[in-house]
């Protein structure tokens, strides 16, 4: 009854606010909001207000949208994210945020988020995994994966440049190397990772292969010293991720790790497990390889290692589509269309992956 009104309630002020009050604000309360996302949304001409829950009447006709957290700010306070929807919608305003863990929320208790899902807390749901298909949370609901940190994460010098010295094979210290949490004495979720690297490391040994397997938990590498090894290393790893730990085991491995599109902005040849979203984002064999147990892991290696010249097209190719289709300019693009998409009524699941 309280939802079916409070429908009502959105729909009236939507229709009243939809052609008068042009909406170029962003309210983000949100602190760890990704400030890539953010800046891309600021090159856009948005106007950003950070951690305001009391903004006035007059900042709320301007605004596209109010960014929240998705497991910290709602779930667990269903009665204060309800209070703070309704104020919303009396001004047409849609609550919107992103889960970039998912299926990680399914640790929470299946009767919150059962609560969240049927009281539609958020207006749009933006994820980086649709795997999965329980809960939609919200009327709109948008794929949005990780992008790449070109700030941070780029080639450090002028294109061909550096793509002609990274096609040298004299120049690579490593042959593989990984950097990530790899303490599972600590972190429960990176107990498979370690023990993938383990298994792994012993078989590069015997055959001789240099490798280089960095635990950010215990030696913490600056962004400069990331792209140096991803720049001096002729295969990067992913294998796993934090979201993929879960109470809902039946889930693979979905979503895409920023390192997915951070190895490629750097120029680096990436070899990462197998994973549902990959080919929505890349085409496997053409912008980066993967792999799907520690057997083809390691022919994989060997394979690339042949073939060094062709691992270098890879992964200039791969280069090329990260810039063109995976920044956080990319995906402020994304997330501003689908803001003005629900002050249109273009509501439902957006999902459009790059060919």
């Amino acid at each position: 009854m309280l939802y079916r009104r409070l429908r009502k309630i959105g729909q009236a002020v939507r229709q009243s606010f939809a052609v008068t009050s042009p909406r170029t604000h962003l309210l983000i309360n949100y602190p760890k909001f990704p400030a890539h996302l953010k800046q891309g949304l600021a090159e856009r001409g948005i106007v950003l207000v950070e951690n305001d829950w009391q903004p006035g009447p007059n900042l709320l006709q301007q605004t596209l949208a109010c960014v929240v957290g998705f497991n910290v700010g709602n779930i667990k306070h269903p009665l204060r994210a309800l209070m703070w929807k309704r104020h919303l919608l009396r001004y047409g305003v849609p609550v919107f945020t992103w889960n970039r863990d998912a299926p990680y929320h399914n640790n929470l208790p299946a009767w919150r988020l059962a609560v969240f899902d049927y009281l539609r807390l958020l207006d749009i749901y933006a994820t980086h995994s649709l795997i999965d298909t329980r809960w939609r949370f919200a009327e709109s609901v948008l794929y949005l994966p990780n992008a790449a940190a070109t700030s941070a994460y780029n080639l450090r010098g002028e294109s061909e440049s550096v793509l002609a010295r990274l096609r040298d094979p004299g120049q690579y210290r490593w042959d593989v190397s990984f950097f990530g949490i790899l303490n599972g004495d600590i972190y429960k979720e990176a107990v498979v990772r370690k023990d993938f690297f383990d298994v792994l490391e012993a078989r590069l040994d015997a055959m001789n292969i240099r490798h280089y397997f960095v635990d950010s938990s215990t030696t913490p590498m600056s962004t400069d010293e990331q792209v140096e090894m991803i720049q001096t290393s002729r295969i990067n790893l992913n294998f796993g991720a934090y979201c993929d730990y879960s109470n809902y085991p039946d889930y693979p491995a979905s979503g895409l790790p920023e390192r997915f599109f951070g190895i490629p902005a750097c120029g680096g040849f990436l070899l990462a497990d197998r994973r549902t979203h990959t080919v929505d984002s890349f085409e496997i064999g053409h912008h980066m390889d993967d792999f799907t147990d520690i057997d083809d892991c390691v022919e994989k290696i060997h394979r690339h290692l042949v073939n060094f010249e062709r691992s270098r097209e890879i992964a200039e190719a791969g280069w090329r589509h990260v810039m063109r289709y995976h920044t956080y300019a990319n995906r402020a693009e994304t997330m501003h269309k689908s803001m003005l998409d629900w002050h249109a009524g273009r509501r439902g699941l957006t999902f459009d992956p790059i060919e």
